[in-house]
Parts: C-alpha cells; sequence; structure tokens
C-alpha cells in the first residue's frame, strides 16, 4: 500500500518504507527526525516547474500535467517504482514538507504509481 505523509507530521506508521520526495531537503527537520529510509530528490518537481507552482491550488492541474511529463523517462521514478514492487510486504510512506495535503506532488506520485503498478 502507498501512503503519503507529511514530513513534519509525526510518523504515524514507522512500519513501512519512508521516501522524501521532495527536492530540496525540509526547512528546520533534522535528518534523525526525519526517519527517512530513502531521499529520492530527483523525483521532485524541477526547480522551475516548483517555482512556478508556488503551491498554488489555481495551478494544480497543470502543474500535474506537467510534472506527469517530467516523470517520463525520469531515473528516479523508475528507481521509486522498482522500491514500490521490491518492497511490496510493506507500506511505502511517500514523504512531503508542503502544507497543503491536496495539491503536492506526492499526491500525483501515488496516484500513478497505483495506476501504473495496480
Amino acid at each position: 500500500m502507498i501512503k503519503i505523509e507529511r514530513i513534519y507530521s509525526k510518523p504515524a506508521d514507522m512500519d513501512g518504507f519512508r521516501v522524501l520526495v521532495d527536492r530540496l531537503w525540509p526547512r528546520g527537520m533534522s535528518k534523525v527526525n526525519a526517519h527517512l529510509d530513502c531521499w529520492l530528490k530527483e523525483v521532485g518537481p524541477s526547480n522551475d516547474l516548483r517555482k512556478w507552482f508556488g503551491h498554488d491550488p489555481a495551478k494544480y492541474a497543470e502543474f500535474k500535467q506537467r510534472y506527469l511529463t517530467e516523470l517520463q523517462g525520469n531515473v528516479a521514478y523508475t528507481i521509486l517504482k522498482e522500491m514500490v514492487t521490491s518492497h511490496a510486504d510493506q507500506n511505502i510512506i511517500l514523504l512531503y514538507g508542503a502544507k497543503d495535503p491536496e495539491h503536492n506532488q506526492a499526491v500525483i506520485l501515488k496516484e500513478q504509481l497505483e495506476k501504473e503498478l495496480g
């Protein structure tokens, strides 16, 4: 099962493989408190796309389209898919730093992974 969780939240489920999917390290978060198994920064949106989006919900639909285009041929996304497959016996927890739980790249990644991997 793929879950998403804000990295600043107290880990609700330590019984999973925890992957940070942000390109930038979350401000104010220590590596110890992050409880990460992996940081796949290259799977996060490009700097240009991230800056253009600016976490504006009105731009989310276009952000999603552009981000999905970026994921095509993205080696880090291929690695993430392999991680999901190889950890099928446990939860995969996609961690993000954004304040908005509905309009961020982790939501898009979860949807796309579930679509591709079933």
